[in-house]
C-alpha cells in the first residue's frame, strides 16, 4: 500500500496546485520512484491511497500496468495512515503486505532492499518489520531519530529527549490482522509501530544505500544534487 492521500503541508507552496506524490525529483513524480522499485522487486499490485488533488494522481496512474495500481478513495474523508489501511484491508488481503511513504528516496545498495525485507520477514516474531536508516547518515532528517535497535533487529521507540540512531524510512511490512478490528474510521499509524514495539514485535530491517528524505521544497534540489551523482 502506497500513501499518497495527505495534504503535503510541509511542501507548501508546491502543494497547493500539485499532490505531493506527484512532485518531481530528477524529472519524475515521486510515486513513481517508489512504484517503480516494487516493480523491480517483483511486486504485481499496489494499492494507493487517494484524497488531496485526487484527480491528479489517479489520471496519472491509470494506465500504469507494473505494478498494477488500485485506487482507494478518500475524497471524501482523509483517514490518515491507519484508517486508509483500514479501509483498503478488502483490496489487499489477509497475507502481511508492504506499506511505502512517496517521500522517502534511497540510493540502493549492491542488494535491493525491498527484497531483503521480504527475506527477513518472520511472522513467528514480527508483527511489523520496518526499513530503518542511520539517522547521521541519511540526507534529510530534521528530528533527532525513531528506533533503537537491538542486535537482533528488535527495535525500541526512542525516549523523550533521547537521539536515537535510526529512522524510519518510510517503508515496512505488517500484518493486517492488527487493524482488522478497528472501529474508528480515522486513525493514524505509528502508535501501532509503538504499541508492536511494546511487546517486543517490532523489528528493523537496515537500509543498505543511502536514505533521501524528501519533506520539504528545499530537499529537493539537494535530492537531486545527490541523485545526479549516482544511480537511484
Amino acid at each position: 500500500m502506497v500513501f499518497a492521500a495527505g495534504l503535503g503541508t510541509r511542501m507548501r507552496p508546491l502543494t497547493e496546485t500539485v499532490p505531493k506524490p506527484m512532485i518531481k525529483v530528477a524529472g519524475k513524480p515521486m510515486i513513481d520512484h517508489m512504484l517503480d522499485r516494487f516493480a523491480r522487486a517483483g511486486t504485481r499490485t499496489a494499492i494507493v491511497n487517494v484524497h488531496h488533488l485526487a484527480d491528479q494522481i489517479e489520471a496519472h496512474l491509470s494506465t500504469r500496468t507494473d505494478p498494477e495500481v488500485i485506487i482507494s478513495d478518500e475524497r471524501d474523508e482523509l483517514l490518515d495512515q491507519g484508517g486508509g489501511i483500514a479501509k483498503a484491508l478488502p483490496l489487499l488481503g489477509s497475507e502481511p503486505f508492504f506499506l511505502a511513504n512517496t517521500d522517502a528516496l534511497w540510493l540502493e545498495g549492491p542488494r535491493q532492499n525491498l527484497r531483503r525485507m521480504a527475506e527477513a520477514w518472520d511472522p513467528v516474531r514480527m508483527d511489523i518489520l520496518l526499513l530503518v536508516a542511520a539517522t547521521t547518515a541519511s540526507v534529510g532528517v530534521d528530528w533527532p531519530g525513531d528506533f533503537l535497535m537491538a542486535a537482533d533487529g528488535r527495535l525500541t521507540r526512542r525516549a523523550e529527549f533521547q537521539v536515537a540512531p535510526f529512522v524510519y524510512a518510510g517503508v515496512g511490512i505488517v500484518k493486517p490482522e492488527l487493524f482488522a478490528a478497528q472501529t474508528r474510521r480515522v486513525f493514524p499509524l505509528a502508535p501501532f509501530f509503538f504499541e508492536a514495539a511494546q511487546k517486543g514485535r517490532l523489528y528493523g530491517q537496515r537500509l543498505d544505500g543511502l536514505w533521501l528524505h524528501v519533506g520539504v521544497p528545499e530537499m529537493i534540489a539537494e535530492a537531486e544534487w545527490i541523485i545526479s551523482r549516482s544511480v537511484l
